[in-house]
């Protein structure tokens, strides 16, 4: 594998099992978890995405997983915060010393940038916030209210049905708009594959397709947009890329059309910018990249 793959994806699947179209219980999504941290291709997997509601349900289970062979020292976590906000951080307070557990980042529900001011202060330290920003809002209102503080944006790449899909001049204006504002950012839903394709939408037999953006296309225009090397046209095309060979991989680093990244430029978006997308399969975006030959 080239240095410069392996850069852009280290660490870059929050892994989302509990949510559809997975949607399984969570013995098999945290069974999953600890399979997945001791595969060879763990350089890639990133935090265990685990409503807040569920925190205590998951620390009851922790000990069924508890043997030399099965349980990784400790778990990390990205906490899904609900519309009951107070409720969640609270839950979140009380199991954030726990020996086991490492709650890396929050993921709120939408909510109103007033609001999100509101919650900013009493977020717990050193636990990055992200705050899902509808693409049917404002974004002004919300970059205002995020600039100049330690949180982040999330936003929403698909879903279950097509309608979920946003268009991409929407994907690409956000993040061009993230990384004009110096806000960091994380996507979640319909990022399976790593480049655009017509998909299966669930894992159903009669499950119906549709076009589904791919998280290679996300990463690499995040990381040009980190950079101001891309415009919106640009970046719109880039996001409908389809090939693999629309890339050119080298060990110090990537190049799309005449624009070009080296790898302490990739290193340094991914650290500060792109930060990971939600993913309810790890083994699809894996079982891709090995199929168009990238691992």
């Amino acid at each position: 594998m080239l240095a410069s793959v392996k850069t852009l994806l280290e660490s870059i699947v929050d892994y989302a099992g509990l949510f559809p179209p997975a949607k399984l219980d969570l013995p098999a999504a945290m069974t999953n978890y600890d399979r997945y941290c001791r595969s060879a291709d763990a350089w890639m997997l990133g935090r265990f995405i685990l409503p807040a509601s569920r925190l205590n349900e998951f620390l009851g289970l922790l000990p069924t997983l508890a043997s030399k062979d099965s349980q990784p020292r400790q778990w990390t976590l990205s906490t899904i915060i609900s519309q009951d906000w107070e409720a969640d951080l609270s839950q979140v307070k009380a199991a954030i010393e726990h020996d086991n557990i490492a709650i890396a980042s929050l993921e709120f529900s939408p909510v109103s940038p007033p609001e999100i001011a509101n919650i900013i202060p009493r977020l717990p330290l050193r636990v990055e916030a992200f705050f899902e920003i509808p693409f049917t809002s404002n974004l002004d209102s919300y970059l205002e209210v995020l600039a100049s503080t330690n949180a982040a944006a999330k936003i929403r790449t698909g879903g279950i049905t097509a309608e979920a899909f946003p268009e991409s001049d929407r994907i690409c204006r956000s993040i061009l708009a993230f990384a004009a504002a110096k806000i960091p950012f994380k996507a979640t839903a319909g990022l399976h594959h790593p480049l655009l394709g017509k998909y299966r939408l669930t894992y159903e037999p009669n499950s119906p397709s549709a076009q589904m953006y791919g998280f290679l296309n996300v990463a690499f225009l995040a990381a040009l947009a980190y950079y101001q090397k891309v415009t919106l046209t640009e970046g719109i095309e880039l996001l409908a890329e389809s090939s693999v060979t629309s890339f050119k991989w080298h060990q110090d680093g990537v190049y799309w059309r005449d624009r070009y990244l080296n790898i302490s430029e990739v290193e340094a978006s991914r650290q500060h910018f792109f930060r990971s997308f939600g993913s309810c399969s790890f083994e699809e975006p894996i079982d891709d990249l090995k199929q168009i030959k990238l691992l």
